[in-house]
């Protein structure tokens, strides 16, 4: 393993990244929208009911809505204190990888793992984007970690925290908690046959422990829908929330019944875990293939120092969400801890059986990896945002020198390998946390608009949108979601603002209505980049604009 000295300097640098990240503009639409909703619950004081604008919501629970306004009643209203649940998250499920990669192989092994999942892309941006992913990840790996600790000493300890850690990531979204927790653990109890360990009365405990765990978010559903069978939600009346979160909500998403379909491709997973597990995806490919023709060739009998708890894991977690008919690529995040303990485990192996040849292919990979890295930062830098502040030169390029000097250092293969993929990791997200991001979210109109609101003071209470049409960032930056009208519902109204597309500032137009001031901003989907966007030769071609308006 790398030093202690170079192994904290490493995950230093990645916090400091994710720490520079905290402070960025929210993301529209999911980070923003879910910000919104926390928002509601601490300005109302109810944490019992979800809301999704104006509407009910049915579709996850409510750990991380609970966790996020929390967090406001502590440090105040602000974006960053929307994401520090996630970033604490993140440090337990990394913790977590140290304790399930210590568990299953050795020491060094945990910490490999602790330091790859830290570094693995989604999970960095997962601190920036803040979904519930950070919380579901963490906690089930807890949980994971723990139960199978339980597995291997039978102390009542471990299970009651295992349950704690399943009852958490359930409270945060549902029934995919217990299958990434449950299908690994199932895979270890078969592998090691000692399914004996869960024949005891500390399985009822454990069961009761999670049963308390989840009550809270339990009692949420049953008064927000079962004690209002008139509630109509998505066209249906007579929702039971308890019965939806026990047995409904995967089977919609699986189906994409209600929720919709936005994929149905099998192998989208695939093609998009080669870039969420950045810069280790060859690493973990590889490490798959080993372990599983490993197993075959032992005939999955049980041997020392042997696991199936992650390879497992991650086929059956795959094969069961790849059949989604909805699906997006943080999906992936859940199966991240057992892609670093396995990936971890791979390359110690490696070390330790002195298999050279190996580690100099992966080496020339990781270099290769650096070397897009470099391309990449150079021409996010110089062409697609152009670097305005000299201030940025002081941290880039010490950085990028390092991670060349490290490329260079005559030592082993192996210890290459590590500080060269984690300076790609490193150097990648430095660039996006402190240039890409605050650059890219000047074209989030919603944001934007709302400095200028803030500037010229104009009172928030005033402003109203022509449509359902959802306005996250501007929401969350006025810290007060904008009333929704009609041109007929605003005719009689004076010293109004109106927040319009150009389609509907044309309909205001047709209407008679008139207005003497009027601001407008640059918008684009940003979570939605395209090629056009970031060539700033046509990025004026896909931009859309949207007006603020002051009828008098």
């Amino acid at each position: 393993m790398i030093s202690n000295r170079r192994y904290w300097f490493l995950l230093l640098l990645i916090f400091t990244a994710y720490l520079i990240g905290m402070c960025a503009t929210l993301l529209e639409n999911d980070s923003a929208q879910f910000a919104v909703m926390a928002m509601r619950m601490f300005q109302e004081n109810d944490f019992i009911n979800l809301f999704k604008g104006p509407n009910e919501y049915l579709d996850k629970p409510h750990m991380h809505y609970w966790l996020a306004a929390l967090s406001y009643k502590i440090f105040g209203l602000h974006d960053w204190a929307y994401r520090i649940p996630a970033i604490l998250a993140t440090l337990v499920g990394a913790y977590s990888c140290y304790g399930l990669g210590k568990l299953l192989y050795n020491s060094d092994t945990g910490r490999l793992a602790s330091l790859i999942f830290m570094t693995a892309q989604t999970i960095v941006l997962s601190v920036i984007d803040v979904r519930t992913d950070a919380v579901l990840t963490a906690s089930a790996i807890f949980a994971i970690w723990q139960l199978a600790s339980y597995i291997e000493n039978k102390k009542l300890f471990h299970i009651v925290l295992g349950a704690i850690g399943t009852g958490v990531a359930f409270s945060t979204k549902g029934q995919i908690a217990l299958l990434v927790v449950g299908l690994p653990l199932l895979c270890h109890l078969g592998y090691t046959r000692k399914w004996e360990r869960f024949l005891s009365w500390k399985v009822l405990v454990a069961l009761l422990v999670f049963a308390v765990t989840i009550a809270p978010m339990l009692y949420a559903y049953y008064h927000q829908f079962d004690l209002h069978p008139e509630k109509v939600i998505r066209g249906r009346g007579d929702r039971s929330g308890i019965f939806f979160i026990f047995w409904e909500q995967s089977f919609e998403r699986l189906s994409g019944k209600d929720i919709g379909k936005n994929s149905s491709d099998y192998f989208f997973f695939f093609h998009t875990f080669l870039w969420v597990f950045l810069p280790w995806t060859v690493v973990a490919i590889l490490a798959i293939i080993n372990r599983i023709k490993t197993l075959f060739k032992q005939r999955f009998s049980f041997r020392p120092h042997s696991e199936f708890l992650t390879v497992g894991g991650i086929v059956f977690i795959f094969a069961i969400i790849s059949f989604a008919q909805f699906k997006l690529p943080h999906y992936l995040n859940i199966t991240i801890p057992l892609f670093s303990v396995l990936s971890a485990a791979y390359l110690h192996d490696l070390q330790q059986l002195f298999k050279e040849k190996t580690l100099k292919v992966l080496l020339g990979v990781q270099y290769f990896i650096l070397a897009i890295v470099f391309i990449a930062t150079v021409l996010i830098a110089f062409y697609v945002f152009k670097f305005e502040n000299v201030w940025h030169y002081a941290w880039m390029i010490p950085l990028m020198a390092m991670g060349i000097g490290y490329s260079l250092k005559r030592e082993g293969y192996f210890y290459r390998i590590i500080t060269v993929s984690a300076f790609a990791a490193i150097i990648l997200n430095m660039v996006m946390n402190v240039h890409f991001y605050p650059s890219l979210l000047k074209y989030q109109a919603g944001s934007e608009m709302a400095k200028v609101i803030r500037h010229d003071g104009i009172p928030t209470e005033n402003i109203y949108k022509l449509s359902e049409r959802y306005t996250w960032s501007l929401d969350f930056y006025n810290q007060n979601p904008l009333k929704i009208s009609s041109i007929e519902g605003i005719r009689n109204k004076k010293d109004i603002w109106v927040y319009a597309t150009d389609e509907e500032l044309k309909n205001l137009h047709a209407n008679g209505f008139d207005w003497d001031k009027q601001y407008t901003k640059s918008d684009f989907r940003i979570t939605r980049l395209q090629a056009k966007f970031l060539d700033p030769a046509t990025r004026k071609k896909v931009l859309r604009k949207m007006h603020l308006v002051h009828i008098y």
